[in-house]
């Protein structure tokens, strides 16, 4: 009979933070830390996992990149159409035309191949408020699981207010599609414990009890599969140190007269991308600079390696041994210490801060900012602040919700370099029916040849 496959994405596990649930699931099958793809951040590892393919194949360099052709930098896009190679299931597909596929929460996942999809997809009246929703495929799939589980939790799925109610929505999700959409391959996306990292860094006394929040979550969906009659493969995307340091290369590139800002006055200083010789994309620990002009390459790969925190500086033929010739890569590729963490601000003056900055808003910023996990310390009472807020909107007043920092420093854990502990390496657990993959240091690559090898093998 044709094989059944549950692939649960838990963000951020390595061995130290296995439960007692993913133990014995390793116990009874196995686990095997991968070498991460570089660079090690969300988009780019779950499409490395899905196509078998590095950066230069599947052309997803990062989180986002600069839109050459738009003059515009654009993170945490959702059409599928991005992602280039074929995935997976569609190649399994050819051995098994009717195989159904539920793709939960994993990202790019708007407009695929799947069967059933749900991503997060909020809603934005002209009004400026900002609403939960997800979008699903198809799209009565959303009306089925708000009438049941109530809306998406957005504000706890990223921000201040980030726990564990958002994974648990998701695995509720995914278990009502299981039950009634039966899929083949049910990919499931539990973010929790990236965001605990991040925020708290992973040697708080709390990152314990968080785990162990996961880990029941995950035993949930493995216990639905094992009833089901599924095989299961839990991976992860990459591990999270410690940090202790942001690296503004912005700034410095901007001192350099290299970096362009455009001032407004109802905004604040707003990066001019297309106007600029060389600015840096900054995500996690990778940063993306990109140099309109290639006779400026050499001068800023120069500046770039000067900065204190930046590990590696990739130009060139070089950024192909790490997978990063795409035409969407930067021309100069950074990575940073294991210390160490690019941070985006471009603006020298905080007074001159645009709006956004103090604000959650992963699409207005041209980098990724983790300090939207805060609430500004400078708040005397950030409860009230925010009612307040909130108040002001439903009376209908335009208002911005402006209560996270603009200090970098908040920030204790990160990812995005290579680690040299294979201990922070991203984790494969399988269960007996999911063969482990080969070679003594599998890359996290070879996560599509399990799920392909589980489902075609035993049809074929």
């Amino acid at each position: 009979m044709p094989a059944r496959l549950m692939v649960i994405d838990v963000v951020g596990l390595v061995p130290s933070l296995m439960g007692p649930r993913l133990r014995r699931l390793a116990e009874r099958g196995w686990q095997q830390s991968l070498r991460p793809v570089f660079p090690a951040v969300t988009c780019t590892a779950q499409a490395s996992m899905l196509t078998g393919l590095r950066p230069d194949g599947h052309g997803i360099v990062g989180n986002g990149w600069y839109f050459r052709d738009l003059s515009e930098v654009w993170l945490w896009r959702q059409s599928n159409h991005l992602v280039q190679g074929r995935k997976v299931w569609e190649t399994a597909q050819r051995k098994r035309p009717d195989l159904r596929v539920a793709k939960m929460f994993w990202w790019f996942n708007m407009y695929s191949s799947a069967d059933m999809a749900v991503t997060p997809r909020p809603e934005y009246p002209a009004d400026g408020r900002k609403i939960p929703g997800v979008y699903t495929h198809p799209h009565a799939l959303r009306g089925r699981l708000e009438e049941k589980l109530g809306p998406s939790p957005l504000f706890h799925f990223w921000g201040p207010a980030a726990d564990i109610r958002s994974t648990r929505w998701i695995v509720d999700a995914s278990l009502d599609v299981l039950e009634h959409d039966r899929p083949d391959l049910l990919l499931a996306y539990l973010p929790h414990l990236d965001y605990v990292l991040q925020r708290e860094g992973p040697d708080h006394p709390s990152v314990a009890g968080h785990a162990a929040q996961v880990d029941a979550e995950a035993g949930r969906l493995i216990d639905a599969a094992e009833a089901a009659g599924m095989e299961v493969l839990v991976v992860s995307e990459y591990g999270i140190g410690r940090i202790s340091r942001p690296v503004f290369p912005n700034r410095v590139l901007r001192e350099d007269g290299l970096l362009s800002v455009l001032w407004q006055d109802s905004v604040g200083e707003t990066l001019d991308a297309g106007a600029s010789r060389a600015f840096a994309l900054c995500d996690h620990q990778v940063a993306h600079v990109y140099v309109a002009d290639g006779q400026d390459v050499p001068r800023v790969a120069a500046l770039m390696g000067e900065l204190p925190g930046v590990r590696r500086v990739l130009v060139g033929d070089g950024r192909g041994d790490e997978g990063l010739t795409h035409s969407r890569a930067g021309e100069v590729v950074l990575e940073a210490e294991p210390d160490a963490w690019f941070a985006y601000p471009y603006w020298l003056d905080d007074e001159r801060a645009p709006d956004f900055a103090r604000t959650v808003d992963i699409h207005r910023k041209p980098g990724y900012d983790p300090v939207e996990l805060f609430l500004d310390p400078a708040l005397k009472f950030p409860r009230l602040a925010i009612a307040r807020r909130l108040l002001q909107r439903k009376l209908g007043l335009r208002t911005l919700m402006d209560v996270i920092s603009l200090d970098a420093g908040l920030v204790t854990g990160s990812h995005g370099h290579v680690p040299d502990d294979t201990g922070l390496w991203p984790l494969a657990i399988g269960s007996p029916g999911v063969m482990p993959p080969p070679g003594a240091q599998p890359s996290l690559t070879s996560v599509h040849d399990m799920i392909l090898n589980t489902l075609t093998e035993a049809d074929g």
